[in-house]
């Protein structure tokens, strides 16, 4: 195998800079000796890369600042606590330059409790939103969220709601139900009134969506049923007009969040002239389908936005046995030639145990692991998959036209604002495979282990 050199000796011109991982842990994010950019001569398996044919420019890679995960980042001593969001979020050093993030509006099942932002007594009526608030977000995912911007003022971040407050629901409870006709123009409210207290904080809203997974009803956390005719006129009549009234101020608007499974449901909503008209983008969760689902959602309204917006790694089928590469190859590799724009991992930080969680998932794992007792900080796999993009590709890198992927290996190409490329690929083979990579009139060959990812950048040469 190639021998490791250091980072500091990668900068020579006419090569290919390597940074090479393995689903066994022999190498993680290690820089390897560089390839030789040379005459391109295609091998059996060919990376063809057409920088001229631009695809979607990207906002990002990252993770979701759930309660549980700012919780858990907050309890860190001081000095920790920012030396671990300079790495998630910078771009200096060994900072991975996480660019994207998600808010939970209300609790999630990675919350220490169940609440909304409007919780009554009785679960009385509130239409005047009487007793909004954030304060349950005060002393954890504001300061964190605001620590990140400070680092990375270009990150972008959304927020999605688990539940409307009980009082708003069919069942009048947070488990289960779905939003009362009577409630849309308050919910609306209640979207809004998150936005501007958040910006209040010094946190913009970039996106919201309408609920996180809507054809959902979870049965131990927070949750709402929508589906689409419901979302299409609380969208068409209720929320849209409110944020369009708001005009360049106002956040963007994702449809669906939930999984690749299902289209017809963003379709239904985009079919509508009134939603449409508000919708920006479709959101996309990994748990069921597959990533070219989102291809042909986005032909058919082609001025609509792709985001991958949650995936959790975890201990469970095919992650187990798929390990790293496979969470590389559906996330960073598959949903981005499927014209996401973004990618969101779910929790960006858990402890040993998985949680903290009141309900929902008990074998998730986040982006790092954060043991409150002791304050030891592990990365994970999915840390691995991100760093191999975020840390590579700015936000405003357009992907670009690459090959198909061939015998196990799968790839995506960038070409950076600065005009450099990068390159991912996976290699999901248990055996070695040796590939080509042609760019215009340079190219090299490499030898990827079995089970491995690598990034590769350099600067073309001139026409």
């Amino acid at each position: 195998m190639t021998a490791l050199v250091s980072a500091s000796a990668l900068g020579a011109s006419r090569q290919a800079r390597v940074w090479l991982s393995t689903n066994s842990h022999q190498y993680t994010l290690a820089p390897m000796a560089p390839a030789t950019l040379g005459e391109p001569h295609a091998l059996p398996i060919a990376v063809e890369i057409d920088a001229g044919s631009p695809q979607q420019a990207m906002v990002g890679f990252g993770a979701s600042i759930t309660d549980a995960s700012a919780d858990l980042i907050q309890q860190l001593p001081a000095h920790a606590r920012a030396a671990l969001l300079d790495e998630l979020f910078g771009r200096d050093g060994d900072g991975i330059g996480l660019s994207f993030a998600r808010l939970t509006i209300g609790a999630s099942d990675f919350s220490r409790r169940h609440y909304t932002l409007d919780d009554t007594p009785d679960n009385a009526p509130d239409p005047t939103l009487a007793h909004f608030s954030i304060a349950p977000n005060l002393a954890d995912v504001v300061p964190v969220t605001r620590a990140a911007l400070a680092i990375n003022p270009q990150l972008k971040v959304m927020a999605s709601p688990w539940s409307a407050p009980a009082w708003m629901k069919s069942n009048r409870s947070l488990i289960q139900g779905t939003l009362d006709p009577a409630a849309y123009d308050a919910f609306a409210r209640y979207l809004l009134r998150y936005v501007d207290a958040m910006d209040g904080q010094g946190i913009p809203i970039w996106a919201l969506t309408v609920q996180n997974e809507p054809d959902f009803e979870p049965s131990s956390y927070p949750g709402m049923r929508l589906n689409a005719p419901a979302r299409a006129r609380f969208i068409g009549q209720h929320l849209g007009p409110l944020l369009a009234a708001r005009g360049a101020a106002s956040p963007m608007l994702f449809d669906w969040d939930h999984n690749w499974s299902k289209p017809e449901e963003p379709l239904a909503v985009l079919a509508d002239p009134d939603a449409r008209r508000y919708v920006d983008a479709v959101a996309w969760h990994c748990y069921e389908g597959s990533p070219d689902a989102q291809s042909p959602v986005h032909a058919a309204y082609p001025d609509k936005d792709v985001y991958m917006t949650e995936c959790s790694g975890g201990d469970w089928e095919p992650l187990r046995s798929g390990g790293l590469v496979l969470q590389a190859r559906r996330l960073i590799i598959d949903s981005v030639r499927h014209d996401a724009r973004g990618v969101l991992f779910w929790n960006l930080a858990l402890d040993p145990q998985g949680g903290p969680h009141a309900g929902g998932c008990g074998t998730c794992r986040g982006v790092v692991t954060i043991d409150p007792a002791s304050g030891q900080v592990t990365r994970t796999d999915d840390y691995t998959a991100l760093a191999h993009a975020s840390r590579f590709v700015p936000p405003g890198a357009h992907r670009v036209a690459s090959s198909a992927a061939m015998d196990g290996v799968d790839n995506v190409a960038f070409v950076n604002p600065d005009g450099g490329r990068v390159l991912v690929v996976a290699n999901s083979a248990p055996v070695p495979r040796t590939f080509s990579v042609r760019d215009g009139n340079q190219g090299f060959r490499y030898t990827l282990p079995g089970r491995s990812l690598a990034t590769f950048t350099w600067t073309p040469s001139p026409p």
